[in-house]
């Protein structure tokens, strides 16, 4: 089955979340753009349907550019940051071996069989569980704001990353590129202490799940080796964000930490990744991927061949940093607005992760947004068919009520 031209990359590669899912059934494609969306609310109502569109990958080549770092600091978020998921149970409650059940009816297996949850899969659970269920039902709208928010980060790869036309007949040779494309970004990370658009897979809480890091620096002191994570958000407006969208961002980047740490600690599933996406291991890749290989400075004629250097590759990295980075910029002019930096908290994350799988595997409702966050209703496209609004009084003096710094758009 041949697939529309896609791209290999020989930096880095603009691989959106969602996009990492192409291979599945007929959409077998390698994706192509980088369309990470920076959006909060609006991000996640564009998650809908990330296996319709047909894409390419790439293998780029690298050129050197600056990034700004001379910013102030965002005040740190305290307990808000930490909060959980609506109705949460505690984890201990579950047992360390606690059966996954998937059931019938379940969105993953509805909406993401034989394919992994994206990053933002998981994170646009964590803006409100109710709108991710009925935007995988209905239809998402995309808006300027968001569009400009793709254009953007298609900017910022442009700086380090240089597209080239590919065409790629197999699944295997798709993955074959996504696997090479990870290892390019970190050849290019290694050599010039930047990338940007790195594809991530990893195995986590019993399900695959993709995801692409906007951006990862070398540390520049002798004492530091641990490589930084960041992601930059646009604003439409020049204020920084609510606490709701801050703490989405830190769950974003935790998932991104949490998948480079299970990568680089050499415990990738490899039987448990072909036999999920049914790849044959021994497939012989096309000409123009093995010959990608060979300009890379090694040989590889099978995807088993290119999953030995992917894993090798992991071996090579460190842990990423405890500290992360979100970069807020300002849209019309891509001033930076402020940065947060903030710790990992693997605990939390966990609470998080599971909390959001028991809403895509089926074994409870989706929750509401919480009373304190409410104003989120007011920019939401399914306000109107959710059930919640019935309750709302529209009183304009509510506690909770949105300011222009609480619009979800960003």
């Amino acid at each position: 089955m041949t697939e529309p031209p896609s791209e290999i990359r020989s930096g880095s590669s603009p691989i959106n979340d969602n996009n990492f899912n192409d291979n599945n059934g007929s959409s077998r494609g390698v994706p192509e753009i980088p369309t990470e969306i920076v959006s909060d609310e609006e991000m996640a109502l564009l998650e809908a349907a990330p296996a319709m569109a047909s894409a390419g990958s790439s293998l780029s080549s690298s050129s050197h550019s600056l990034f700004h770092r001379n910013v102030r600091s965002v005040d740190s978020i305290t307990a808000l940051s930490k909060r959980g998921f609506p109705a949460s149970p505690d984890m201990e409650d579950f047992g360390a071996t606690r059966k996954k059940t998937r059931f019938p009816d379940s969105f993953l297996l509805r909406f993401r069989k034989k394919m992994a949850l994206s990053v933002t899969d998981l994170t646009s659970t964590e803006w409100c569980e109710k709108q991710k269920e009925l935007s995988l039902l209905g239809k998402p709208i995309v808006n300027e704001a968001m569009r400009y928010g793709i254009a953007r980060h298609a900017k910022l790869e442009e700086e380090v990353v240089k597209k080239v036309k590919f065409l790629g007949p197999s699944v295997e040779d798709g993955w074959a590129l996504k696997l090479l494309n990870f290892i390019t970004g970190v050849n290019q990370l290694l050599s010039e202490g930047l990338t940007r658009e790195l594809p991530l897979i990893s195995y986590i809480e019993g399900e695959w799940v993709v995801g692409v890091i906007d951006e990862i620096r070398m540390p520049g002191s002798e004492t530091e080796r641990n490589p930084l994570l960041v992601d930059t958000k646009t604003r439409v407006r020049p204020t920084l964000p609510s606490e709701a969208q801050r703490r989405k961002g830190r769950f974003q980047l935790m998932c991104y930490k949490r998948m480079w740490d299970d990568l680089v600690s050499n415990n990738f599933p490899t039987k448990k990744f072909f036999d999920y996406y049914s790849l044959n291991p021994y497939h012989i890749l096309s000409k123009e991927i093995i010959e990608g290989t060979a300009d890379l400075g090694f040989p590889a004629k099978t995807l088993e061949d290119v999953m030995r250097y992917y894993i090798n590759t992991c071996t090579t990295l460190l842990p990423a940093q405890d500290q992360l980075l979100l970069r807020y910029e300002y849209q019309p002019d891509n001033s930076v607005l402020g940065e947060d930096q903030f710790a990992y908290d693997f605990d939390w994350l966990k609470k998080q992760i599971n909390s959001c799988l028991e809403f895509w595997r089926g074994e409870r409702e989706a929750s509401y947004t919480p009373e304190e966050e409410r104003w989120k209703c007011r920019f939401c496209q399914f306000a109107s068919v959710c059930p919640v609004n019935t309750k709302l009084e529209t009183s304009t003096s509510s506690p909770t009520k949105s300011t222009s710094d609480d619009k979800p758009i960003s």
